[in-house]
This record gives structure tokens, sequence and C-alpha cells, in this order.
């Protein structure tokens, strides 16, 4: 599987397109992943931030991991959800903030935009 993998990973590059990579419930596997060559691994929300970063790689950019089912959270407690995450990646370069996985049917569309906003402000004074 890995070396089809990273044949995909290649051709998807060679067209001047970044990868990344992300699987469910793949912590076990981040560091096979990052021998795909894939430019970001995404990590899901039952992997702490910095366990996925420490088996992603000192040097592979992560993206993740807030789980989806904070959106459904009070705006206080989904809130702090966002800074967990902002605080574990500690103004690292190379963390693209998201969601552990998607947003599942039903998320309260507010919710998503106070995310997206309180990202902005909380990484501006990080």
């Amino acid at each position: 599987m890995l070396p089809a993998t990273t044949e995909l990973v290649q051709r998807v590059q060679a067209l001047g397109v970044p990868v990344i990579y992300f699987g469910v419930d793949t912590a076990s596997l981040l560091s096979t992943m990052r021998e795909t060559g894939a430019d970001v691994l995404g990590l899901d929300w039952r992997v702490p931030l910095d366990e996925g970063w420490r088996l992603a790689g000192p040097h592979v950019a992560v993206q993740g991991n807030l789980d989806p089912i904070a959106l459904f959270a009070p705006e206080d407690l989904l809130k702090q959800r966002v800074k967990e995450v902002l605080d574990a990646a500690g103004n690292r370069p190379g963390h693209i903030f998201n969601l552990g996985h998607g947003i599942v049917p039903g998320t309260p569309v507010d919710n998503v935009i106070h995310v997206a906003r309180w990202v902005k402000e909380l990484s501006v004074r990080a």
C-alpha cells in the first residue's frame, strides 16, 4: 500500500499541487504516512497534537485536530477547545488549524463561524 500511495502523492505533487494526507484513527501510522512525502499530514481528534507531531516528525506540517463534535458544545466550551488546540501548536510553523475529521451533519453553522473567527483572533495574539 505504501508504494502505491507514495506514487500517487508524487504524481499529484508533480502537478504543482500540495498534498495533505489524512486518515481517521491513523496515529500509529503517522511515521509511515510521512514516508509518502506528503506536504502535510492530517491528525484526527483522537491523537493529541504534540504526540501526532512527534510521530509525524519534526519537519512535517500537520493539520488538525479539533474534535468535530466540539462544534456542538456551548460557545464558552468550544472556544476553550479551540484555544487548547492552538496552545498545543504553540505558534509553531507548520500547523494548519482544522477539524480532526469532517463536519458532522447538523453542526451549528454559527459555531463554525465562531471557530474561524477565534482561530484568527487567538493566532494573532500568540
